[in-house]
């Protein structure tokens, strides 16, 4: 039995894609997975389920949110022990001059083939700082993330790959959660 995190993209955003956690929870329970939980309404599910690869996982319970609810979302799912790892890995946690409610994830589908930095360099806004990582990429916004040009959309266009973004803290409950149920 492994404990898997599973963080949907675009959901509950400005009215659309609407899912009302209940009844994700129990889309996840349907499909087979226990001590199913959620965490706030931007479709963070922790869950323990057979060990699967988790692109397989993705296209299960994509599939099922489209047959149930009719509509498409990206679902990135992680391992605990790959949470765990993108958490450790931030490079911005142990400077005592950053603030961690400025600090976000954004957590990739796939490794880009390339990071072409000075793009993202030359995005950056005053004192922002960002940093990448084999799945994830870790963003320090001073200003708040709302006015960062560092987006998800972004990202998508110059990495080739889908991403969604969380914040230090939800990150942190999350892996929290799944620890509880690990």
């Amino acid at each position: 039995m492994t404990t898997y995190i599973s963080i949907l993209r675009g959901i509950n955003v400005s009215g659309q894609k609407l899912i009302k956690m209940d009844d994700l929870r129990k889309l996840y329970e349907i499909l087979g997975f226990r001590d199913v939980r959620t965490y706030v309404q931007s479709g963070n599910v922790i869950f323990k389920g057979d060990d699967f690869e988790p692109s397989d996982l993705e296209q299960k319970i994509s599939l099922q949110i489209k047959k149930d609810f009719g509509f498409e979302v990206t679902v990135f799912v992680l391992t605990i022990d790959k949470l765990k790892q993108i958490i450790y890995n931030n490079p911005f946690i142990s400077d005592p001059n950053k603030e961690h409610s400025y600090l976000h994830v954004t957590f990739l589908s796939s490794k880009p083939d390339y990071y072409g930095r000075a793009t993202f360099e030359s995005k950056k806004q005053n004192e922002e700082e960002v940093s990448f990582s084999e799945n994830a990429i870790y963003l320090y916004c001073p200003n708040g993330y709302g006015r960062t040009k560092l987006t998800n959309n972004f990202f998508e266009s110059k990495l080739k790959v889908v991403a969604t973004t969380r914040n230090w803290k939800t990150t942190n409950e999350i892996f929290k959660i799944a620890n509880q149920i690990n």
